[in-house]
Parts: C-alpha cells; structure tokens; sequence
C-alpha cells in the first residue's frame, strides 16, 4: 500500500523489479504486468506473495465465482486480475497516487468481456471506510510490512467483513512485528495458517470474523 520510491543502486540485487514488465499465465490468460519501481516504489512491481497467492486462487483455494472480492494494496493489480478471471465480481484498491498505474495494468490485461466484473478505486487504510460494504472474500498480497499502518489495515479488515466473509493474507514473515500483527488479528478473526511456498518462503493465511462467543 505503501508508496516508497527507491533509488535504482538500493537493492540493487532484486533486478527483476527494475524490469519495465513480467509475464505470467493464469486461468489459460496471459497476462502482462508494467513494472514501475524507479516511480512507484514497492506498489509497482510484482512481489512473490501476490503469485503464490494467484497460484492459490486458481487451485480452487476459495470458490470466487459470484462474489463480492475486493484486493486492498493492490499495487500492479495481478491478484485482482486474476480473481477477476475466476469468476469474482472485484474491486481493486491502492492509494490515490497508484490509481492510474494501477487501472493501466488491469484494462490492458483484462478480457473485455470481463470488464463489468472488475472496478479501481482509491482506499486509504482507515479512511473512508463508510464508502465501502462488507466483501465476501478479502485479498492482500504482502501487505503486512509497515507497522504504522498496521492499525489502520486491522480497522480496514474489521470494516469491510461480515461473519462470512473470507479474508486471505499472502505474506513471507520477515520481522516481528509481522507475527505481531497476526496477533493483533486474532483479537478479532480466527486466523489460519492455510498454504506455505517453502520455495519462496511465502505464508497464506485465511481470516474470518470470530463470533462472540469466541471471545
């Protein structure tokens, strides 16, 4: 969700990130996905969660036909594509400043036939939230690294589900406080650890509302 621009030398071993686009094929679609780091920082190029996730989705880890599906941190739009083409009625969300990266990537690659199933919209974290009802499924691909908005994310999440509402987090664990905002999770959800890619070292947890006589 976060925007941080870097400068080129940085990290200068991921150079896959400084490539203008990736392709990948998901649900028998090739899909092509502008990169934009020097610009747009880490909501610009396709991060390992965000495939495993899109790997995930298309082995039927959750059913997305007909349902209300909405993508926070959407970054480049991969995971929001690709629930798209799985059936999932989607609304992909990011910052203000990402949002026309963001709608370039989805309307180049999605079928027209599709686009009635798919939206763009600004969502800040915390903000605006009387926009926006409850999901049926919640998609994030590592958008667990910020603490400061860890807050937020939480309120977010709390928001826009219901007591059936699915929500699935993509993430690698690389810090405390990245277990710690599981934690914060799981004052409010059930939490589940559901898939892990011992190859990329990426965790798929799925989340629902805990009910009240849970707590």
């Amino acid at each position: 969700m976060a925007l941080v621009p870097y400068d080129g030398q940085v990290l200068s071993g991921l150079k896959r990130f400084h490539n203008s686009s990736t392709t990948y094929t998901f649900s028998n679609h090739t899909i092509r996905i502008k990169q934009d780091w020097k610009e747009l920082g880490v909501a610009a190029v396709v991060w390992d969660a965000a495939v495993v996730l899109c790997m995930y989705l298309e082995a039927g880890g959750v059913n997305l036909q007909g349902r209300s599906v909405i993508e926070l941190g959407a970054g480049t739009g991969l995971v929001g594509i690709v629930a798209a083409l799985l059936g999932g009625d989607v609304t992909v969300t990011d910052r203000d400043m990402a949002m026309e990266f963001l709608k370039s990537n989805v309307y180049d690659n999605l079928p027209k036939e599709l686009e009635h199933r798919m939206s763009v919209k600004p969502l800040n974290w915390g903000v605006g939230l009387e926009n926006y009802s409850p999901f049926d499924v919640i998609l994030g691909a590592d958008i667990i690294y910020l603490e400061e908005t860890f807050q937020d994310l939480l309120k977010t999440l709390i928001h826009l589900s219901s007591e059936h509402t699915v929500i699935l987090l993509s993430c690698r664990l690389r810090y405390q406080r990245d277990h710690n905002f599981l934690d914060m999770m799981r004052k409010h959800f059930t939490v589940d650890q559901v898939h892990y890619d011992k190859n990329l070292d990426v965790y798929i947890f799925k989340a629902w509302k805990r009910l009240r006589e849970e707590f």
